[in-house]
């Protein structure tokens, strides 16, 4: 669709949720500068409601700044270029053009910002020039020159791998550098993590010996009672010499996997460099160490989540970094599919120089939640070592179900004990009643798992049977109340969404609030905690980091294993085989499926067997 500004009039720009007292209202900026934004914004038709979201992007100074260029609205998420266009013939009149280069720069970093939702790290040039153009920017150098500029974008220019065979030694001339747009921020952070991880390579020296590492690994297994695969004990040993390794695994490899960190955790004791293991959430790093203490690993490999580990305090914010790393000489992160390009910047940051890195990803589920695809790029890359870790010999229903949708087949494996269950619907409707059933009497009651740990992972947000629908209705059966705070009352279960200190976006748990309305910060506001499996309780300082958790989305899910899960995929879901065995994946002990989007779930699973993910990570490690 054409978003120049001769178009009609189209749907008025949305008010954001949050906005004008909604939910999330007190995590936006008051005051003077809304005042200011509020007065702007509605001298251009815009709702007023937007004052607040503008201000929090761009600054004290956003009502003048939308003032003197109304196309500033796209820094605000949900607002289109059809809709910036409509204000902007509000406030410029004849002076609003296809090709005004503020329209140009705030078009190339709301594109690009667009992939970032979708994963993406950054654009090829003719990609972004394409988008650029169906948006009505007739002229294109123009606009990508206003946004580097402005500092919106960074441009990278990379080679393709030289050609070891020359013409009678003439290596010829180079080859034009591909070139590639990235938002500022996620481009430095790519940049810096490609780089800090050649960094570790090159200065790595090994831990121990080659063969002084499988005895190791050998005295350890038989310490634990527990036989290591000659597989792992191989990964175990490169692990032992190489500074970035990528260990890959399946679904059925809980085991193996326990089985690599009780042994990591050895090696690095012998070797008196330490040991650091972390994993996404607190939710995973609870079911981590549940699977280590059932080896009898005691606490020399505790894993902790990896906003403790980076003494995390807010997006981008953390206690550890170059100038103060964390403490080990061998650090292990498990479910590192989880990892976007900028927690695996810090994480990298904040190993010192000879750090030995340790990837444990399951390359069959989906890319991270935010952009990246870290541990998928670094094992492609050819610049690192990859080895693969064995499936346990008797993995279970909902191991072998997941294996099969890794290998494009959704069928139900066989479950003398209920541990996978498939439960069709014919509606939204349906596939919702039949979730919330489940997790209030049916898993309870036949299985003996309490409903508090019992998840649901839902394919979409929106709809009767998305997140927030199922949400409403688990509220009302488990804490009705009147969401005194931010929709939210104490007791409801909580799901984090963004960084802060002590959690991290997907962690699961349950929302606390001050005895007697105390108060945080003298703001006025209520004190508000999450309590996170293991009894930590988390301050939340702003409200807008919370919402509803009894039901999340796949993404949400993402790095996170509960007891008991119900997928629930509606009849518009828009799946894919990562998403699939995502959700999969997420159940410990039990799995039910609410299946309601009917043949099409299977041609998904067999037919859209990845998320490609335009990203520059590959190329950064092989230029070195």
């Amino acid at each position: 669709m054409s978003a120049t500004p001769g178009s009609e009039a189209p749907t008025p720009v949305p008010t954001p949720q949050g906005a004008a007292g909604g939910p999330g209202a007190a995590g936006t900026p008051g005051g003077e500068p809304v005042d200011r934004a509020r007065a702007a914004l509605e001298r251009m038709g815009a709702p007023a409601a937007l004052a607040g979201p503008l201000v929090a992007a761009l600054g004290p100074d956003a009502g003048a700044e939308v003032s003197a260029d109304p196309w500033r609205l796209l820094s605000v998420s949900g607002v289109t270029p059809k809709q910036a266009d409509f204000c902007a013939r509000r406030a410029l009149g004849e002076e609003a053009s296809p090709d005004d280069p503020r329209r140009g720069r705030a078009l190339a970093a709301h594109l690009l910002r667009r992939a970032a939702r979708e994963g993406h790290t950054a654009l090829e040039e003719q990609h972004l020039a394409g988008a650029l153009r169906s948006a009505g920017v007739r002229s294109v150098e123009p606009a990508v020159n206003a946004a580097l500029d402005a500092g919106d974008v960074m441009l990278f220019e990379m080679f393709d791998e030289p050609d070891d065979d020359f013409d009678e030694g003439d290596p010829g001339e180079m080859p034009d550098p591909d070139r590639w747009y990235a938002l500022t921020r996620l481009g430095l952070a790519e940049q810096d993590l490609g780089e800090g991880l050649v960094r570790l390579a090159g200065t790595s020296e090994p831990i121990m010996d080659s063969a002084t590492a499988a005895e190791t690994v050998e005295a350890t297994a038989e310490r634990l009672g527990a036989p290591v695969d000659p597989r792992t004990a191989a990964a175990l040993v490169t692990v032992a010499l190489r500074g970035v390794c990528v260990l890959e695994h399946g679904a059925g490899a809980r085991a193996a996997v326990a089985h690599t960190i009780a042994c990591a955790a050895a090696i690095a004791a012998d070797s008196e460099v330490g040991i650091a293991v972390a994993a996404p959430t607190a939710q995973a790093a609870a079911e981590l160490n549940a699977a280590l203490a059932g080896l009898g690993a005691g606490d020399s490999a505790s894993a902790v989540p990896l906003a403790t580990l980076l003494e995390t305090r807010a997006r981008g914010v953390h206690g550890r970094g170059s100038e103060r790393p964390i403490e080990a000489g061998l650090v292990v992160v498990a479910g590192a599919m989880w990892l976007d390009v900028e927690r695996a910047a810090a994480l990298v940051d904040a190993c010192a120089d000879g750090t030995h890195l340790v990837l444990l990803a399951d390359r069959a589920q989906a890319p991270s939640a935010a952009p990246g695809n870290v541990a998928a790029d670094l094992a492609s890359s050819r610049t690192v070592h990859v080895a693969g870790l064995p499936e346990d010999p008797d993995s279970g229903p909902i191991a072998r179900t997941a294996a099969g949708v890794a290998d494009g087949e959704l069928e139900e494996a066989s479950s003398p004990g209920r541990e996978v269950v498939v439960v069709p619907a014919d509606s939204a409707s349906a596939a919702a009643h039949r979730a919330v059933q489940l997790i209030t009497d049916s898993i309870p009651r036949a299985l003996e798992i309490p409903p508090e740990r019992v998840q649901i992972v839902t394919a979409t947000r929106g709809g009767e049977a998305g997140a927030d629908a199922l949400n409403t209705a688990c509220k009302e059966r488990f804490n009705p109340g009147p969401g005194a705070y931010g929709g939210l009352d104490a007791g409801d279960r909580v799901l984090v969404t963004a960084d802060g200190p002590g959690y991290t976006a997907g962690d699961v748990g349950y929302l606390h609030v001050g005895e007697d309305g105390g108060e945080s910060a003298g703001d006025g506001r209520p004190a508000l905690a999450v309590e996170l499996p293991g009894g930590v309780l988390c301050p939340v300082a702003d409200p807008a980091h919370l919402r509803p958790g009894w039901a999340v989305t796949v993404a949400a899910a993402h790095g996170s294993r509960w007891p008991a899960v119900v997928a629930v995929f509606p009849p518009e879901t828009r799946a894919s085989r990562p998403q699939v065995y995502t959700a999969v994946t997420a159940a410990q002990r039990h799995l039910s499926i609410v299946q309601a989007a009917g043949p099409a779930l299977a041609e998904a699973v067999r037919e859209k067997a990845a998320l490609p993910r335009h990203t520059r990570l590959a190329q950064v490690l092989r230029e070195g």
